[in-house]
């Protein structure tokens, strides 16, 4: 199993090193997750993701456990049981403490989400938190669904591997008839290593992997892949319900995890 830090650095160093979010300790964080070594030094970065680690922290807490507990950094990138320990109420309170004076109480309301069966998922901040799922109905949809495809948390099957990018078949998020979907399977090239380090080690041809910013982030269980699936689905249905839209319900039912 992999060790909480170490599992974190691999979901966070994408963003980190497009300057999205975290320090810029970027070529750091790579070189922690490719070599494997875990200490305070890995542990002070990740504390200054100041996205993730309020939601690490909260998930923590119902728990009974630390932030960088490998159940808990699981839970908040691809999902687990830890994720029932906090109550919609609870998320709410957390995201009106965080965010309430700058979010739009709009439809997708986050707080309002979070009252209706939001989790503390990173799928859910993306969602639900960031302004880009509004922005599909202000104007051109295109790029705020490029970033929302990109940001999310998604899964794949890799089709052919090299020494640094992989072939990876995956389902796009679309946006059509004012929601938000999965649509049919496509081929993308996604990175592996740069720089002679790797977030996950050991791809190979047909793993089921998991994708942050067009990176393989890790190799999922089949476990983890149905728990990835349905925070994805449910946190999808909610949104689109949110926007008045139908749900999408069982967007991933019938499929094989393509």
């Amino acid at each position: 199993m992999t060790a909480g830090p170490l599992l974190f650095a691999r979901y966070a160093y994408p963003p980190n090193a497009l300057g999205y979010c975290g320090p810029g300790d970027s070529a750091e964080l790579l070189e922690y997750a490719g070599s494997g070594v875990s200490d305070r030094g890995l542990a002070a970065i990740a504390e200054r993701f100041l996205g993730a680690w309020p939601y690490l922290s909260l998930i923590a807490a119902a728990s009974g456990r630390e932030p960088l507990d490998t159940a808990v950094v699981e839970a908040y990138w691809v999902g687990n049981h830890l994720l029932d320990n906090v109550p919609g109420s609870l998320l709410a309170a957390h995201l009106t403490d965080r965010f309430d004076s700058r979010v739009d109480h709009g439809l997708t309301d986050p707080i309002r989400l979070a009252l209706l069966g939001g989790r503390p998922h990173h799928n859910f901040h993306v969602f639900a938190v960031y302004p880009w799922t509004g922005l599909l109905r202000a104007g051109p949809a295109a790029e705020p669904l490029r970033v929302l495809d990109s940001c999310r948390i998604s899964w794949g099957t890799v089709l052919d591997v090299d020494a640094g990018a992989a072939d990876v078949q995956l389902r796009p998020l679309h946006y059509d008839n004012g929601r938000l979907r999965l649509g049919d399977p496509v081929v993308r090239r996604l990175l592996v290593g740069s720089r002679g380090y790797r977030l996950a080690h050991n791809v190979r041809t047909g793993d089921r992997v998991s994708v942050h910013w067009n990176w393989i982030c890790d190799v999922l269980s089949g476990h983890q892949l149905v728990e990835l699936q349905t925070a994805t689905t449910t946190l999808l249905g909610l949104v689109n319900h949110a926007l008045g839209r139908p749900a999408v319900g069982s967007a991933l039912e019938g499929t094989h995890c393509d």
